[in-house]
């Protein structure tokens, strides 16, 4: 049996090493933070009790380094270490490192996550108990001609999955044969860098389901229960975007048979701590088993909020030997939550990360706020670029979508782009508000839920005597004041601003009030104003030092964020049509294939495999077809 420990090392980053460090110093628990070169001076490291370098900023040279986290353990003289989610939090490797050292892992024992942290093995592990599975291939031979074969007795369309990982990093979906070579090859490359590992699973794709999951407990006396379940069906490219608990609409039978499978497969592994299972729900609400997550749930605010517990806390006394604190009888569900990831990227332009500083950051007060940044924080290539977690609860689920919509309306975010306005329109969607609609939904719809609002013609204005005003000298000279006399008439200042969608607005400043009332932030010659849950942006331009800008040729593909090249399609002077993949970038442990834009020749590849490139950076040069 464990006993209790006084300091615990958190071997994570962001918000969730934020979230336990809370819950520890909660618990009278001393905390040690660990942290890269890039996240020199990050939240988590102000909130520690101490904060230890453990390398560069890789992952894998830091927050995957088993050897640099322990050593930190052994420095702080911590006792225990909690892995958060993510990076080495489902590696039974570590698991084992951290026990042989003597210090206590909050976690389940090493079999348990070598046992169904694996997809395949769980997979069998769920056949040999009668579980339901969706007809695929986990075996050990991984060349593609036994995944080709596969999918052809399989019936496409197939879907790839590492079977080390989760998260929706390195799955694929194959619609036909002739693209599952290239599949296979980007999702190998995408698990082996998440996961180190590039063994993959293949299974039916089931079209149109619902994702439904079970938060189980266990603890070393034996007992296992279930905390209910959670809908993550709001996803785009299999990455959860809104979460909730319970999960509506869904037949009680089904509801029962979930958590009975989830507390099966617990037991089956001899299973300690907080863990996952998850399942796939066709429109019939036949489910299907997809795999167990070994680790606490990025959405376990929501299990949170309508359980009233703390899980870190469950995790942590469990950790140290104690029973759960509760039984299955005792345990209630009330009311409705829900949880909107708020992240730095770009939903208009497929999603793409961002990186930067954040320079303004305000949250509703009303409202659960799980976040790791703070104004000054920067987001970078290196890592995940969650900004936070927003919690909305309510007696029922109209309410809390209602409480997050509002929640999301008064979030405030400059210095780079974010998913903001997508969750904003989501919270309110009638497809979504009705009941959750299926999992390739939100991928189906994207295109008509980011198209950018119409600039009311006022807001101009105002941002013009905003951005005036910031700007403005004491002077005595009349020409450089707003209303100046000049023969015949007065003269009024003209104030040209860009809008985010380009468009320029040329605005005479003839009165000296500012229309309306709005709040707003100016930082440098860029202004935002902030009215009815809108974010509006402009810029000030100078006419001068515009029209003096060279062209810029349209025939480059340029790095629409910085990343590594991890693949080169095409070489010079080689013809390509459009939308042929040219070059592949790895940035935040994802792929993002460049596309030609038109039908054309390849005048030149700037850049080779294993090369750092910029935003913006010209990548390749390509001369369209006439």
């Amino acid at each position: 049996m464990s006993l209790p420990f006084r300091t615990l090392l958190i071997a994570n980053r962001g918000e969730i090493a934020c979230r336990i460090i809370r819950t520890a110093r909660a618990m009278g628990v001393r905390t040690v933070a660990v942290y890269s070169e890039a996240d020199a001076g990050a939240l988590h490291t102000r909130l520690a009790d101490q904060a230890i370098s453990i390398g560069p900023a890789p992952a894998r040279d830091s927050y995957l380094n088993i050897n640099a986290i322990l050593g930190a353990a052994a420095v702080s003289e911590a006792q225990a270490i909690h892995p958060g989610y993510g990076f080495l939090s489902e590696n039974a490797s570590f698991a084992e490192a951290v026990t042989a050292a003597g210090l206590v892992f909050v976690g389940p024992p090493a079999r348990a996550i070598r046992a169904m942290g694996d997809k395949a093995n769980a997979k069998q592990l769920m056949a040999a108990a009668g579980g339901p599975l969706l007809p695929g291939y986990d075996g050990a031979d991984q060349s593609d001609a036994a995944f080709i074969a596969a999918a052809q007795n399989t019936e496409f369309p197939v879907i790839l999955k590492p079977s080390a990982g989760g998260g929706g990093k390195g799955m694929k979906v194959v619609h036909a044969a002739a693209d599952l070579p290239s599949a296979l090859a980007s999702a190998r490359r995408e698990a082996k860098a998440s996961f180190g590992d590039e063994k993959l699973i293949l299974e039916r794709y089931l079209e149109r389901p619902r994702h439904v999951e079970v938060q189980i407990f266990a603890d070393t006396h034996g007992h296992v229960l279930h905390l209910f379940e959670r809908d993550c069906t709001l996803q785009r490219r299999h990455q959860k975007v809104i979460e909730e608990a319970p999960a509506p609409d869904l037949p009680e039978h089904t509801r029962s048979l979930l958590h009975k499978a989830a507390v099966l497969a617990a037991k089956s592994v001899g299973y300690v701590g907080a863990g996952t299972v998850e399942f796939l729900v066709d429109p019939s609400g036949q489910p299907f088993f997809m795999e167990m997550n070994t680790r606490l749930q990025v959405e376990h605010p929501v299990t949170e909020s309508i359980t009233g517990l703390d899980l870190v806390e469950w995790q942590l006394r469990v950790a140290m030997g104690e029973a759960l604190p509760k039984t299955q009888e005792q345990l209630i569900a009330a009311g409705h939550a829900v949880e909107a990831r708020l992240y730095a990227e770009d939903a208009a332009n497929g999603f793409l990360p961002q990186t930067g500083t954040v320079s303004h950051l305000k949250f509703p007060p009303d409202v659960r706020v799980d976040s790791g940044i703070e104004v000054g924080d920067a987001i970078t290539i290196h890592y995940d670029p969650m900004i936070a977690k927003i919690i909305a609860r309510g007696p029922d689920r109209t309410t809390a979508l209602a409480r997050l919509a509002k929640a999301l309306d008064e979030t405030e975010v400059l210095g780079l782009t974010t998913n903001r306005d997508l969750l904003r329109t989501l919270a309110r969607h009638p497809d979504f508000t009705r009941t959750p609609p299926d999992i390739s939904w939100l991928d189906r719809e994207i295109g008509h839920l980011v198209v950018s609002p119409s600039i009311d013609p006022a807001l101009a204005v105002a941002a013009a005597y905003v951005v005036v005003a910031a700007h403005a000298q004491p002077t005595d000279d009349p020409w450089e004041q707003a209303d100046a006399w000049q023969l015949n008439l007065t003269r009024p200042r003209v104030v040209l601003l860009r809008d985010a969608s380009g468009q320029l607005h040329s605005i005479p400043l003839t009165e000296r009030d500012v229309p309306g009332a709005y709040r707003s932030s100016v930082r440098g010659d860029t202004v935002t104003l902030f009215v009815g849950g809108e974010q509006v942006s402009f810029t000030r331009v100078d006419p001068l030092a515009d029209s003096a800008r060279s062209f810029e040729s349209d025939h480059h593909v340029r790095a629409p964020m910085p990343g590594r090249v991890i693949a080169v399609a095409v070489k010079a002077g080689q013809e390509v049509e459009k939308g042929a993949p040219l070059l592949v970038l790895e940035a935040m442990k994802m792929e993002h294939t460049l596309r030609a834009p038109a039908a054309g020749r390849v005048v030149a590849v700037r850049y080779a495999v294993g090369d750092q490139v910029s935003e913006g950076m010209d990548v390749i040069e390509w001369e369209p077809r006439t």
